[in-house]
């Protein structure tokens, strides 16, 4: 495991180096404190040094907002020059699809700045910072019980060092796990996981529970591809599926859904799989919710959205068919915001559907009620607005 290292009051130390989106471990690491004005950290930061914050805890969070508006006043956080903050791209087609990469490099390198502020965490999962919350609980949640960190013959390994964002971001996903989010289809609360995108976005819940059975009666073995938390295996059980096989390649997804599934009292029919997207055998009714923009996830939780060259939505595409008892059907919940950005066509998709030996035996659209579809402000609100999310009824072209 990769390890950081420092110098202090004449020591030196070490503790291991976590990071969620897999970022390196900085090869130099600088002490700051309350002291540290924003511009010093500001400057350290984009020579390429991690900071170890050994000052207040709501300090920190002080600091990373000086830094956040040093970094948008140089002109480094806006996105590739196409777009002034806080107005809308009036872009289509290459247009849009070029703001959008040049949207997340932007995010990316400002992450990457904002995670350069570090804070160590002991064996225990302590946060020894001034005013600092007990984020025992939350990191065990996310990272797994607490352990010692052993020791090596020329440093005091001390803990572990993570980026002070994560671990913001650490205490809220422990917040929407404690509270869950409430599932109006289901008249119950699904309980998300760290790395686990939440089902915060209702209406492809209200798609898959609005949508009639083909025929009379309710399908009896249901697959759930790209579960999540569950929610949909959970929704397709209480409508009258027999069994519901639900896979996820990411084991706290597989986790998250066990216990949600438990909770609801659903495991007499609901099977959560750890699996690269397909069970084996057959069912007559398989559904899939893939992410939706084609893109290179940087983290686990970025699973839910990106899906690099839509590798898994062209995988449950030409595994369909395979998978299908006589005179079933496959449920497909996608938006068509990467159409809006250019990063897919609708063409492409159906003739990728009809390649696949499908054919669309109907379509029933939504369009989407989060915040960000009327937020003006958003460098992509001219596509976010005509976003529609469909579910696409596919059956085998005879």
């Amino acid at each position: 495991m990769a390890a950081v290292h420092w110098t202090e009051g004449g020591a030196s130390y070490a503790a291991r180096w976590r990071s969620e989106n897999d970022a390196p471990a900085p090869g130099r690491v600088v002490v700051v404190d309350d002291r540290t004005t924003a511009k010093a950290a500001y400057r350290m930061a984009h020579g390429g040094a991690g900071l170890l914050w050994r000052g207040d805890f709501h300090n920190a969070r002080q600091l990373l907002r000086a830094m956040d508006r040093l970094h948008e006043r140089s002109g480094s956080g806006r996105t590739g020059g196409s777009t002034a903050p806080g107005t809308t791209a009036r872009t289509t087609g290459d247009g849009l699809a070029a703001l959008f990469h040049g949207h997340r490099a932007a995010r990316a390198e400002r992450a990457g700045l904002l995670g350069s502020l570090l804070v160590l965490l002991e064996p225990d999962h302590t946060l020894r910072l001034g005013r600092a919350p007990d984020v025992g609980a939350a990191c065990d949640h996310a990272y797994g019980p607490a352990d010692a960190t052993g020791s090596a013959p020329d440093v005091e390994r001390r803990g572990t060092c993570v980026a002070f964002t994560e671990l913001v971001g650490v205490l809220s996903a422990f917040q929407w796990h404690q509270q869950g989010v409430e599932i109006e289809a289901l008249g119950e609360r699904i309980h998300p996981a760290y790395g686990v995108f939440s089902p915060v976005r209702g209406e492809y819940v209200e798609l898959v529970a609005n949508m009639p059975f083909a025929g009379e009666a309710t399908p009896p073995v249901v697959f759930d591809l790209g579960t999540g938390t569950g929610v949909l295996a959970a929704l397709l059980a209480r409508r009258g599926a027999r069994t519901v096989i639900a896979t996820d390649i990411n084991p706290r997804a597989v986790a998250c859904a066990r216990s949600n599934v438990g909770r609801l009292q659903l495991a007499d029919r609901v099977r959560v799989v750890e699996a690269d997207l397909w069970p084996s055998g057959r069912a007559d009714l398989i559904v899939c919710n893939p992410p939706w923009l084609p893109a290179r996830p940087t983290s686990a939780l970025e699973l839910g959205i990106y899906d690099a060259g839509s590798d898994l939505l062209h995988r449950f595409l030409d595994g369909l068919t395979e998978h299908l008892a006589p005179g079933g059907e496959g449920w497909l919940v996608l938006s068509d915001l990467a159409e809006h950005l250019g990063l897919r066509t609708r063409g492409e998709l159906l003739t990728r559907i009809a390649d696949a030996g499908l054919r669309v035996a109907e379509r029933h659209d939504t369009s989407p009620r989060h915040p960000r579809a009327n937020d003006a402000a958003d460098l992509l609100h001219e596509a976010r607005r005509r976003e529609v999310t469909s579910l696409w009824r596919l059956v085998p072209d005879a």
